[in-house]
Formats: structure tokens, C-alpha cells, sequence
């Protein structure tokens, strides 16, 4: 038994664009060739994109998906290729095409679909049946889609048990951060339990509020990794499998010979397709070693924030961003992202300075867009505000001085960024953090005015984090340390400091992530050491800002539950926890 070479094209699929996304596949197709691969894979969904929501709804949508498809196989001489669409046979299911020499040998439909967190497949998708493997070269490959490979007891162990000795599993696993390092361990058990060789091929890019880490592995039967894609980036990955291998270690493991009643009834429903019955005899090039290192916490965080602002910019048809930059950490922390994401020449800083803007913030602002590089506007709101004092002076008679006047300085901003995006196409990036947005402490179309929340799920101790993360990075002082060091302040008052409103951020954020990640009730995260009324504060806080959390612009996922597609809580609710 020869080896097979096994190719992963980790792609960035844009969700809609059907003819983009069929030209990158067929382009693919050709790389796999110049290299003498056997069998090439593509993400779930390459052809329509992932998730592709409710297009899935419009026929038309669907019938251009298997135009695309058609399109592939007859693009598809002499290699396999298993590459992800959406079938319809009677409904709609998320599905795999094996093709081979110009012919649709046949088709796995995904068992299992994901109807929590950011993913609601049961909306759209009927569940397939069965258990196909599918032999290649004369080895027998079991193909699976995204969640199906989650389960210990799912489809993939069945295969392995059907003699399938390469587990073949096409994904779109959205990022969050740890994410990554438990999948690898999940495949590596699966791999090491099936006694077979795991290939996973995952999406890579941004959609929406969605990242896609690519970190497409090849493990062996002994759940050792051989190769890894990329993180955020596309890539290429090539190996030779020796499949001969897993016979050899299946021959010394005992547990092959003591299958599970429920196993064995399971195996009478497999089915075992033929695609190429003949080992090509094809001069295959040698494959160049290549060392892929995973990116340790902060690094994957960074890139993921890159990735994920570029892609939402690009990919909804702007070039150029603009930021209002306060001379605070979270401002400048988006601007160096962008600037990451876009280029320099792409990002355009607007300081806008109160009565109440000090010294240091302006120029803070100004020596962070030096550093960057980045164009740099000096438009100061006093006058306008005094205007909107002069305009409300007769309504607010009689009253004092709140958080009115701060908000309409927030607004105001707000105003004169989207008029430069008016004016002149931008894109405004917002820079509310989530601990932020999580209670509320942001003005509603002021400083949450934005297209895009680079930090919308980056608590602040982790936008502090990454900052520092940059300059270490970038081996010189991008981000001020000025803009470090200094106490965090909206600056919309005589010496406004955020903890007069709110608890400092080294308390607030673990009680945030107990009460918004981990559904903690008062009493349980009042049991972890915190102060009892701190607790009770930031939780009303929270539960009275739902209107707010509706109403931010999308943002990039990073945590594990975040205010975008994950938590769905109704604005009008009177339960307290």
C-alpha cells in the first residue's frame, strides 16, 4: 500500500460570493496537482461561505451553489477533491461533494448540527444519515463535517471501525481564545482512539463577528501531530500518509477486537463507495519539511483582531478607516490593529478635544498617530458644545450639570466622525471595550457609534494586555507609555476618573466573565471573594443595559460568549439573578 498524499487547501471563503470563492477552489486545484496530490480538501461550505444564514432561504441562492459545485467537478480531472456545499435532495443539507475525474462519485451529509452558541444549523439544514466511506486509492476514507467529529460516539468511530484509515473532517470552528488548543486535543483523541489518521481541514478568515482560525491539522493514529496549517492566514498543506501504519498499529491494539453492541449494529448501516480504484502512477515532487508553531495567548488574540477587522472592512467594500482617538488605551490599541489590518495608509486618527480634555490625552494622540504613521486631524468640539449648552439652555433650566452634558460631548464625536464617513467613504471603527458595553458605562451613539467594535468582546484588562503585547511585538513604543500608565478616564468632567462609576477594572472583569460567560448566579460569584454590593452593582448594570448591548455594531468574537451572536437575553425582563 502506497502512501497517499493528502492536500488541505485552508481557504478564506467570503460568504455569497460564489464565483470568488469557486475561482480560489479551482485555483487550488491546480496547486494540488504541480504537486502530485492525491486527495484535496476544502473547508465546510467553501463554495456558498460560512455561516450563510438566510440565503439559505432563497432558491436562487441554492441553485447558484450547485452551478458552482458543477463547475468544480468538471474542473476535477484526475485528483479527488472533497469540497463543502449546500445539497438539496427534497431539503437542504450541509454536505460534502466527493468528486473524482469529473464525476460526483457521491455525497455526505452532516449528522450533527450545532444549534447553540453562535451556530443555529437546525434553522436551515436537515440532518443527513448514514455512515459512507468512501475508498481512494484503496484506502478507505471517512468523511465527516465540523461537529460531527465532536462527538466520541459520532460518525467518525464508526468509520474507523468500517476500516476506514483516514478520517477526513471538513469545518468552519469559529475562533475564541483557548479554542484552538482544545480542538487539537480533541482531534488527537479521536485520531488515537479510532487508530486512524485525523485530517481537519478548517475555514479561515472573518465574517461578521466571526473569526475563522484555519489551524488545520493532520494527526496520526497515535494522536501525534504531523502537520499544521497556519492561524489567520491561508495556507497549503501537503503529506504523505502511510496508511499501512494504522494497520500495523491496529494489529497490536486489543480494543479492535471488542466492538460495543450499539458499534456493531451502526456498522451494518455503512456504506462503501468506490472512487478511484487505481493508485496513480504519477513522478510525485518531494514535499519541502515546514515547522508550523502555534501562536501562544496574547499573539493569537492580536492576529485575530487583525484578521477579523481587515476582513470586515475588505470584504464589505471599504478601504480606509477612521478613528476618533482620545489619547486612551482602547483608541489606540484599535488604531494600531488597523493599521495591522489595512496599512497606514488606510487609517485616518481624528483627536477631538474638549474644555475637559487634558495636556496629555491630545498629545498622546498626536505622538500615537506619529508612531503609526497614520493621518492625523485636530478637530476640537468646544464650540459645538457650548453651542448645544447655548441651544438646551432654556429646556434644562433649573437643573444641574449630569451626564447629559457628558453624553452630548460623547455624541458630538460620535456626529463628526460619521460625517467624515459620509464625506469621504470611511469606515469608523469604534473603541468600546466589553467590560464597557457589559454595564452600560458607554454613550449610546456617541462613543458606541460605529460600522465595526474591534474590541467589543475585549475586556479591559486585556486590552491593556495587548497593548503592551504590540510594543513588545513591534520591539519599540508604539502605544505612548504615557497612554499606559495613566488612570482611565472618559474625560468628560473636571478630573472624571471610570472607577467614580464603576469598580476598578482588576475587580469588574473577573465578575463580568463570571456572570456573562459562566451564568453565575449573585451568591456564587459573592462566594469567590468579591464584595457583595460590588457584585449586586455591576450585575444591575449589566441586566439594565440590554438595550444597549442590542444596538452596538457587530464586533469580533474572542471570548467564549460574547454580547454579538452568543448571548440572547430579551431588552424587556425583569428577573434578577
Amino acid at each position: 500500500m502506497y502512501p497517499i498524499r493528502v492536500g488541505i487547501a485552508q481557504i478564506n471563503s467570503t460568504v455569497g460570493d460564489l464565483n470568488g470563492n469557486t475561482k480560489k477552489i479551482m485555483q487550488s486545484i491546480d496547486q494540488a496537482k504541480s504537486l502530485g496530490v492525491n486527495l484535496l480538501t476544502f473547508p465546510e461550505l467553501a463554495i456558498t461561505g460560512y455561516p450563510p444564514e438566510d440565503l439559505l432561504l432563497k432558491s436562487q441562492f441554492i441553485k447558484q451553489n450547485t452551478e458552482s459545485l458543477n463547475k468544480i467537478i468538471e474542473y476535477s480531472s484526475d485528483i479527488a477533491v472533497v469540497v463543502g456545499f449546500v445539497d438539496s435532495d427534497g431539503d437542504i443539507y450541509n454536505a460534502a461533494a466527493v468528486i473524482y475525474n469529473r464525476k460526483l462519485m457521491g455525497v455526505y451529509h452532516k449528522l450533527y448540527l450545532p444549534n447553540y452558541g453562535v451556530f443555529d444549523e437546525n434553522r436551515y439544514f436537515q440532518a443527513g444519515a448514514g455512515y459512507p466511506v468512501f475508498i481512494i486509492c484503496g484506502i478507505g476514507i471517512g468523511i465527516t463535517i465540523c461537529e460531527d467529529m465532536w462527538y466520541e460516539a459520532g460518525p467518525a468511530i464508526i468509520q474507523a471501525h468500517a476500516r476506514a484509515g483516514v478520517l477526513l473532517n471538513i469545518s468552519a470552528s469559529p475562533y475564541h481564545a483557548g479554542k484552538g488548543l482544545f480542538r487539537e486535543r480533541m482531534l488527537a483523541t479521536r485520531a488515537s482512539d479510532s487508530i486512524a489518521f485525523v485530517v481537519h481541514n478548517n475555514l479561515v478568515g472573518g465574517q461578521d463577528e466571526l473569526v475563522f482560525d484555519g489551524n488545520s491539522l493532520i494527526i496520526n493514529e497515535k494522536g501525534e501531530l504531523i502537520a499544521r496549517g497556519k492561524q489567520f492566514e491561508e495556507d497549503f498543506v501537503v503529506a504523505d500518509l502511510d496508511v499501512e501504519s494504522v494497520f500495523r498499529s491496529q494489529l497490536h491494539d486489543p480494543r479492535r477486537r471488542k466492538e460495543m453492541p450499539w458499534l456493531k449494529e451502526k456498522l451494518e448501516e455503512v456504506t462503501k463507495i468506490e472512487v478511484s480504484c487505481e493508485y496513480p502512477s504519477i513522478v510525485r515532487p518531494p514535499l519541502q519539511p515546514r515547522r508550523i508553531d502555534r501562536l501562544d495567548g496574547l499573539a493569537e488574540i492580536y492576529q485575530a483582531l487583525v484578521l477579523g477587522t481587515r476582513d470586515y472592512v475588505h470584504k464589505n467594500g471599504f478601504e480606509k478607516v477612521v478613528i476618533g482617538l482620545s489619547g486612551g488605551i482602547d483608541s489606540s490599541l484599535v488604531a494600531a490593529i488597523a493599521v495591522d489590518a489595512l496599512g497606514a495608509e488606510n487609517v485616518i486618527g481624528v483627536s477631538m478635544p474638549s474644555r475637559y480634555s487634558s495636556p496629555s490625552s491630545k498629545s498622546d494622540a498626536e505622538a500615537l498617530a506619529r508612531n503609526l504613521g497614520i493621518e492625523f486631524k485636530l478637530i476640537p468640539i468646544d464650540k459645538t458644545f457650548s453651542s448645544y449648552l447655548e441651544t438646551l439652555a432654556e429646556s434644562f433650566k433649573d437643573t444641574q450639570p449630569d451626564v447629559t452634558e457628558e453624553n452630548i460631548q460623547a455624541r458630538i464625536r460620535g456626529n463628526i466622525l460619521f460625517a467624515l464617513s459620509n464625506k469621504f467613504g470611511w469606515l469608523v471603527l469604534a473603541c468600546s471595550n466589553k467590560s464597557e458595553t457589559a454595564t452600560g458605562y458607554t454613550t449610546l451613539y456617541g462613543d458606541m457609534a460605529g460600522g465595526f467594535i474591534p474590541l467589543k468582546d475585549v475586556p479591559k484588562t486585556m486590552v491593556v494586555e495587548l497593548a503592551r503585547y504590540k510594543n513588545r511585538q513591534a520591539g519599540k513604543e508604539v502605544i505612548p507609555s504615557s497612554v499606559l500608565t495613566k488612570a482611565p478616564s472618559a474625560e468628560l468632567r473636571p478630573d472624571q476618573k471610570d472607577t467614580d462609576t464603576i469598580p476598578p477594572y482588576d475587580i469588574l472583569d473577573p465578575i463580568l466573565k463570571a456572570y456573562v460567560e459562566d451564568d453565575l448566579t449573585i451568591d456564587q460569584i459573592t462566594d469567590m471573594g468579591f464584595d457583595r454590593d460590588i457584585v449586586i452593582k455591576v450585575t444591575r448594570m449589566v441586566d439594565g443595559s440590554e438595550y444597549k448591548h442590542r444596538q452596538t455594531a457587530p464586533g469580533i468574537k474572542i471570548t467564549p460568549r460574547d454580547f454579538g451572536r452568543d448571548r440572547r437575553l430579551p431588552i424587556t425582563n425583569q428577573f434578577k439573578g
